[in-house]
């Protein structure tokens, strides 16, 4: 390993992987409500229910109190806790490889690093669980509900569908948490490694990490906001008007026009800057913490 910046590299994995988790549980609780919001606008499709982002988190307060936005929020934490974890953990697994002896990563081994850490993530976290909690939502606004709770939920979906119902658009998935998080943690590791001056020893205060994971943030949306609305469609009941992702993309594109790709982008936006500054503040501290009690 490269001296001493490599000390306790081995933990570094596992350090990541337990401040990942804390990171997504903490980060839920504080963004989840505008996540239900945008699942509900991007299902809102044909009833236009809603006219937009205040106008939905308004009628549902109505109707289900503050509590109707924290619906399904334990379905999120199932699956966020588990998805930092993976990201982060097998993040820093493949940046203990790719460092130079100095302890600094080249602009294309952060990129691959980031590259990874989003692959594993949407393969081991992100696909089967975003899969359970777009069909919940969906079956929270049917007229009939029929899932009782989190775990007979999905005991429900794998008996109807199989594991591999919950693997549906698994090759979408995989595109948006790798180019997502590539380019997430490029422009994450490219802003710290400026404004450390290629010193990795030199701490980042945890408000310009904030500020860098912002910026990570909106440029990771602009980038992927079309996968994901793409992906949203793949994953909702109605999936079996598509052929697979690519029929989608086509099928939209021809019926609602590009501009239906950037439905949702500003609640997206707001939110994912946010996501991202909370994000990499959190765990950096966590890390910060962990590197001083545990060598």
């Amino acid at each position: 390993g490269g001296g001493s910046y490599n000390g306790g590299g081995s933990n570094k994995t596992v350090k990541g992987i337990i401040a990942g988790g804390i990171t997504g549980g903490i980060e839920i609780c504080i963004t989840y409500p505008t996540e239900y919001v945008k699942t509900q606008l991007q299902l809102d499709e044909k009833l236009g229910k809603y006219k937009g982002i205040v106008d939905c988190g308004r009628q549902t307060v109505k109707e289900h109190g503050v509590r109707g936005l924290y619906r399904g929020l334990s379905v999120l934490l199932y699956g966020s806790i588990p998805k930092s974890a993976v990201r982060f953990g097998s993040f820093e697994q493949f940046k203990k490889h790719a460092v130079d002896e100095k302890g600094n990563l080249s602009p294309v081994s952060r990129l691959l690093c980031g590259l990874g850490a989003g692959v594993s993530e949407a393969i081991l976290a992100v696909t089967p669980m975003e899969t359970v909690k777009v069909k919940f939502i969906a079956d929270q606004r049917s007229a009939n509900p029929q899932f009782k709770g989190f775990f007979h939920g999905v005991r429900s979906i794998v008996a109807k569908e199989g594991i591999a119902g919950t693997y549906k658009g698994l090759t979408a998935t995989i595109m948006k948490q790798g180019s997502n998080q590539a380019i997430r943690f490029y422009v994450m590791e490219t802003l710290k490694d400026w404004y450390r001056e290629g010193d990795p020893k030199k701490s980042v205060p945890k408000l310009v990490v904030g500020l860098f994971g912002g910026i990570a943030g909106a440029t990771s949306v602009l980038g992927n906001t079309p996968l994901d609305v793409v992906k949203t469609r793949m994953q909702s009941l109605d999936a079996a008007k598509y052929k697979n992702t690519m029929d989608c993309a086509r099928q939209i594109l021809k019926n609602e026009g590009a501009k239906a790709f950037y439905k949702g982008t500003l609640p997206r936006m707001s939110r994912v800057c946010l996501d991202v500054a909370i994000t990499f503040m959190i765990y950096d501290s966590f890390m910060e913490m962990f590197n001083k009690i545990w060598p």
